[in-house]
């Protein structure tokens, strides 16, 4: 039987280093709001939705969609994404781990 050897120079996991930077939950968030703005941005250009009419299904200004659609804004409000969720005919899963 062949012993599998473990690498010795393998350290913690990536997480670890974050958690020990302190940096963990903004990494975590800013990851989090990079996806859902991709998956916001992918939904209006498959259904062919301009940002001004994002708007309109939304019922907010284009300004407020611009920061709903910057990935580095972290304060987005919940009902603002339940809103842009719904205006591109999506929902909204949130759960903790």
């Amino acid at each position: 039987m062949k012993k599998i050897e473990t690498n010795q120079h393998t350290g913690s996991s990536f997480d670890d280093f974050l958690k020990d930077e302190g940096i963990f939950e903004e990494v975590q968030a800013k990851a989090l709001k990079r996806a859902l703005v991709e998956q916001l941005n992918d939904a209006m250009q498959s259904g062919n939705l301009s940002k001004v009419v994002m708007a309109q299904r939304m019922v907010t200004s284009r300004s407020q969609l611009d920061r709903v659609l910057d990935p580095e804004n972290l304060s987005i409000q919940l009902d603002t994404l339940f809103k842009a969720a719904r205006a591109v005919g999506k929902t909204v899963e949130i759960s903790l781990k």
